[in-house]
């Protein structure tokens, strides 16, 4: 029997005239009677903020409890953001300690014990980027705002050196490479693959020597040779693709201003994520010169070791004002650009308490991703909520159907979806 094509086929159409019950491919002439499916989901993003010296918990904590709460002294200057974002009070990572050390666990929650030496776990930056890094030039971005140190990890625990110049980072991402330069990237790329080629055939006949366990290691081992080749095969395809044309200049920071160099690196990558560059990002702010902000004489770090002097506290106020004002301009810009409700923003230090090195009752501002905000979500300060639920509600969030990370039991309490 013959079907005239000059209208789209339906797929019904199909099976009945063929009179049989089975699942068709879909076929060139389908397209159009299938054109107007669902909409694909917008991508999910994620950008953690980690703060080296914490918050003052007393002046940003708020008032009362659920959508009620007022308003501290930090939160104040951001409160036309208030439904775009969730206070969580009275979290930690389970049987994390350390003090400063500690920030080696701020994204990957891997319990540490203070004076012991722990390998590190996969964070949850690098756990995202994984299995979805892959859609965009840049699988991930790890950035500090003064030198290489990151709280982000890969699988094996290592740490991921940062990029810590935002006009190299801006260069990175929107200024063309230099054809000398894309040769010698296409150079690199071959050598990779060369070796991997090798080591391919070398470890094949090595396997069969092997007795189950070390075969099991060995496999292991070549997961994560597969998963560079991945990664240069992805360079690969980058290479020829021309970076986003922005029309626009990074806003330099002063030198060693720490609320400025944050700032820059914000602007930066808002930037990143409205070109769709990059989905997952951490930025990990260090500086300890503040002394360019108005009333303040000393450093960061002398600041945050106040012993609750008046003095010191008052001129921390001003930092730690100031580092909430940054990140909350950084939420308008995402806010702006319609991409808010798909990025999940989180601020938070491994310090509750800098003064004392307590690792307890963290810091954490939490905003996007398409949740249900307005909140002071308040757990208690002596029985801290595990902080990995979150990450576990993150990661659920973003497509991963994860049942655990690191500590966590469970999802979020009070944290819903929109």
């Amino acid at each position: 029997m013959y079907i005239s094509t000059s209208k789209p086929l339906s797929r019904r159409t199909v099976l009945k005239h063929a009179g049989i019950a089975l699942t068709l491919p879909m076929l060139d002439a389908m397209v159009p009677a299938f054109a107007a499916g669902p909409t694909p989901a917008a991508p999910k993003r994620f950008v953690g903020i980690s703060l080296a010296l914490g918050l003052h918990n007393p002046l940003l904590i708020p008032e009362g409890t659920g959508r009620d709460y007022q308003p501290s002294h930090y939160l104040k200057d951001i409160q036309d953001l208030r439904e775009d974002f969730t206070v969580i009070s009275g979290t930690s990572h389970p049987d994390v300690q350390g003090g400063h050390a500690a920030e080696a666990s701020i994204f990957s929650a891997c319990p540490m014990k203070r004076g012991s030496v722990t390998n590190n776990t996969i964070s949850i930056d690098q756990l995202m980027a994984k299995h979805l890094g892959h859609h965009t030039r840049f699988p991930s971005l790890v950035l500090n705002t003064n030198n290489s140190r990151s709280p982000s990890y890969t699988e094996n625990g290592s740490m991921i050196p940062a990029i810590s110049d935002a006009r190299k980072l801006f260069a990175q991402l929107f200024i063309e490479d230099t054809p000398s330069a894309k040769k010698r990237q296409e150079m690199i790329n071959a050598q990779g693959k060369s070796i991997l080629d090798i080591i391919r055939s070398e470890t094949k006949s090595l396997s069969r020597q092997l007795g189950p366990g070390d075969r099991d290691k060995m496999d292991e081992w070549l997961t994560s040779v597969r998963e560079l080749e991945t990664r240069l095969e992805s360079n690969e395809v980058w290479l020829d693709r021309a970076k986003p044309n922005v029309n626009a200049k990074p806003n330099l920071a002063e030198n060693n201003n720490a609320p400025d160099q944050m700032r820059a690196m914000l602007d930066v990558v808002a930037l990143a994520l409205q070109t769709d560059s990059t989905r997952f990002i951490t930025l990990h702010c260090t500086g300890n010169n503040v002394r360019a902000l108005e009333g303040v004489e000393e450093s960061y770090h002398a600041l945050s070791h106040h012993g609750k002097n008046p003095e010191k506290l008052e001129q921390l106020s001003i930092v730690e004002k100031t580092t909430i004002d940054n990140w909350g301009n950084f939420l308008r810009q995402l806010k702006k650009h319609d991409i808010l409700d798909d990025t999940m923003s989180l601020l938070t230090s491994n310090l509750g308490n800098a003064s004392s090195h307590d690792n307890r009752n963290m810091p954490v501002l939490f905003a996007g991703g398409g949740f249900k905000h307005g909140q002071h979500l308040a757990f208690s300060s002596t029985k801290n909520y595990p902080l990995p639920n979150l990450y576990l509600s993150m990661l659920q969030n973003i497509g991963l159907e994860r049942e655990s990370f690191a500590t966590s039991t469970g999802t979020m309490n009070g944290l819903n979806f929109g």
